[in-house]
Parts: structure tokens; sequence; C-alpha cells
């Protein structure tokens, strides 16, 4: 499926973030960068030792990645270039600011894209796997934090993917880009 923000086409599929021929893709990460299961073990899978190198150096410089915050490093052997990290929350039960928490993920990865001037990037739905946020509610905030990046930056992205790897998280991401589109 596919809509426009501005003048930035968003583009939602289901398929392997890790074969994305963006710019960039963005790595839910864990806190440690040194990769872990679900999207962030099969991205440092693909990208090769070089990933894991980069990812050692910003540990021993700033010590890991913070939830909320993102930091880019080469993208290795994978077809992108860059890969931004960012750490989304593990879901609480939404007592523990979560929900902010995530959309600074997200807008943390869209300003890091723009200060690279990454034109393409795709995301994953971030904190939806082993760190169970609600998957609509996680929809919502990926899309509006995407929205309202590029209100605010209308030149800075060409194309916004979000690569959903179940057919039940397309869906649901598909629903609520429906609703945006009806509502905003």
């Amino acid at each position: 499926m596919q809509a426009t923000f501005g003048r930035t086409k968003l583009v939602l599929v289901q398929g392997d973030i890790t074969e994305q021929k963006t710019e960039a893709i963005v790595n839910a990460a864990n806190s440690s960068l040194l990769g872990g299961g679900g999207v962030d073990g099969a991205i440092h899978r693909a990208a090769g030792p070089k990933l894991h190198e980069e990812c050692l150096a910003i540990r021993a410089k700033q010590g890991g990645c913070p939830t909320g915050q993102a930091v880019i490093t080469g993208g290795g052997n994978l077809v992108a270039k860059y890969v931004i990290h960012t750490v989304g929350p593990i879901w609480h039960g939404g007592t523990q600011n979560e929900p902010d928490l995530l959309y600074q993920a997200y807008s943390n990865s869209l300003n890091l894209a723009q200060e690279n001037q990454i034109r393409t990037l795709a995301f994953p739905s971030i904190s939806t796997g082993a760190y169970r946020f609600p998957i609509r509610e996680a929809a919502t905030i990926a899309l509006r934090a995407v929205k309202e990046f590029v209100e605010k930056y209308p030149d800075a992205l060409d194309e916004v993917r979000f690569v959903l790897f179940s057919s039940n998280d397309l869906q649901v991401y598909e629903q609520t880009l429906h609703k945006f589109i009806n509502t905003n």
C-alpha cells in the first residue's frame, strides 16, 4: 500500500527489512547495540562483522544507546548504505512512558536520517515483537511520527517505508494508515 504525507511517499510492505533497497534501514536495536533476536539479530547477521565493529566503537564512546534515542552506522554487507539503530521501549502496560519513548525512537531516527542527507529509509515495527508493544497503538505512533516530521520538514525525505514481518502487522498498519488518510 502507498500513500503520501506531503511530498513524501509512504509505503507499507510485508517483507525482510535486510533486503530493502533504501539508503538506510532502521534497526529495532537493544541498548547494547550488539545484536539480539528478531529484527536486530537479522540485521546484524546480514550486515556482517563491519556493523558489529562500528557498534562496538559507539559503545566505547557513549556506552550504548538509551531507549528512545538513535545512532547511525554503515550498512556493512547490506544493500542499504546505513543502519540507524534505535531502541524502542519494552511494554509495561503503558505506565512507564512507553508511548512517548516509542515516538522518540521514530522521531530521533527520522532526525538522524535528515542530518545525514538520507532521502529513503525503511522502518520495522519497533517494539512490537519481543518488547510486546501493542501493534495498533504502535502503528498509530509510528505513522504520526512520520506525518509530523514531514509536515515540519517537507523536503527532507523522498520515501519512508514500513517493512512488516507478518501479514497481520501489515494489515494493522494499512488499517491505521486508512484512518490517518480519512481523518487528517
